[in-house]
């Protein structure tokens, strides 16, 4: 029995959008009852939010493409001014009916001249029947615009008199959307992540022809036990279950085991995850690259990684401060005294010191340090005297900015700024030499 059901929209049309739109249904259910039957006025504005990857977009694109219904689509982190955004609109609102070939662009400077130009080209384009929907991706860049540009899009249906619902889809909660003086509240609807079960179950659809699909869900369930903790992006997922899958079926290709050999398919592919891990995100090398390097069985080290080049791009001080954080952060306020002074004296080894120092600081993580700390080992570790000018303090701020370092807690007038290391002993390595 379809989940999806509307008595609005051909039942071939909702079963084909249930396909597209796996473990979103309930979503797709709900926009579907608010957005009603064509010819009806839906709710000014609706707001959808969600982490990263969680499939906002995807279903918006798909749900009004798939229906065939009257829309506008504009990211605004692309529009980024809001003549570009208002005009991007009006560009796409002209293109929506085939009837007849757009005109040329209007300039469109205020909001008046948007709404005015807006009307106009409703009627045009015959399309006061139906609901427009007019959908901005990426809407947290609206704050960034005029202080008006937010509650107007809010009231648009209101402003233009007309069949519009604005649909605002962003990562960030609309708390931090709501303007100081009064608006409209959209009505706000809420995309979960995706769980491990729905990403096994999306990732299995992808299975190639030659191989059976419990094979492939097999190979996707051993993916998701290595990575789900680390990587919840289904894109990346899908990136790398493509890429290793290769890897996967030598077994079965060269004739060593079949399909049901679970523990030999996992003994082949699992030094290969690994290193896999190395570059999750990160996309340093390419497709090809990434397959010639398992094609020639190369080690972990021979991947030319952030871990092996970044140090060669970063500035004289930033390498030392690098150098020096990754110290404060391994090492306990109390042996600075013993590493970094000549002339410390003779320091007694107390029982208390011997028993925490049987365990290995980097088991235990990086520790948050303060900035006068950071400082102190950095003019230590450096030969020549170093002056705290600007140019030492930028440098910290971007290495916090590459994320190498991280700030933690709020900037405290009063106690300073704590910082953490976040590189791993290699990469401290790497600069070192």
């Amino acid at each position: 029995m379809p989940n999806l059901e509307h008595p609005s929209y051909p039942a071939a049309a909702l079963l084909q959008l249930e396909s597209l739109v796996p473990c979103r249904e309930s979503q797709v259910s709900l926009l579907l009852s608010i957005f009603g039957e064509r010819q009806q006025f839906s709710f000014p504005s609706i707001f959808i939010y969600g982490h990263t990857s969680s499939g906002k977009t995807y279903v918006m694109q798909t749900l009004l493409n798939t229906l065939q219904l009257p829309h506008v689509f504009v990211n605004c982190a692309e529009c980024f001014t809001s003549r570009l955004l208002l005009e991007e609109i009006l560009i796409q609102l002209q293109s929506c009916s085939s009837e007849t070939e757009p005109t040329s662009p209007v300039p469109c400077d205020t909001f008046n001249d948007f709404v005015r130009l807006f009307k106009q080209t409703l009627v045009s384009r015959e399309l006061q029947d139906e609901t427009l929907y007019v959908v901005l991706d990426r809407a947290e860049q609206l704050r960034e615009m005029e202080a008006n540009i937010l509650p107007a899009f809010l009231r648009l249906q209101e402003l233009t008199d007309s069949n519009v619902t604005v649909v605002l889809l962003s990562e960030i909660v609309w708390e931090l959307f709501r303007p100081n003086v009064g608006c409209f509240d959209p009505l706000t609807l809420y995309f979960p992540d995706y769980s491990i079960g729905h990403l096994q179950k999306i990732l299995s659809q992808n299975h190639p022809p030659e191989y059976t699909a419990d094979f492939y869900a097999a190979y996707i369930n051993i993916l998701l036990g290595v990575f789900y903790m680390v990587c919840r992006d289904l894109k990346e997922l899908r990136h790398l279950a493509a890429l290793n899958f290769s890897k996967y079926c030598e077994p079965v290709v060269r004739g060593e085991a079949n399909e049901r050999d679970t523990r030999k398919l996992w003994k082949n592919i699992e030094p290969h995850l690994k290193k896999a891990m190395q570059t999750v995100y990160l996309r340093e090398i390419s497709s090809s690259q990434w397959e010639r390097l398992q094609h020639d069985d190369g080690e972990p080290g021979q991947l030319k990684g952030l871990s092996a080049h970044t140090h060669v791009e970063l500035p004289y001080y930033s390498k030392f401060l690098l150098i020096a954080a990754y110290l404060a952060s391994y090492n306990p306020v109390r042996t600075d005294k013993r590493f970094f002074l000549k002339h410390h004296g003779k320091i007694k080894k107390t029982n208390f010191m011997k028993k925490h120092e049987k365990t290995s600081n980097h088991l235990l993580g990086p520790k948050p340090f303060p900035l006068d700390r950071l400082l102190a080992i950095l003019y230590s570790i450096v030969d020549k005297r170093v002056a705290p000018t600007a140019n030492i303090f930028s440098q910290i701020t971007s290495l916090v900015t590459l994320q190498l370092l991280s700030m933690v807690g709020q900037n405290d007038q009063l106690e300073g700024p704590r910082y953490k290391c976040t590189v791993s002993l290699d990469f401290i390595r790497a600069i070192a030499r």
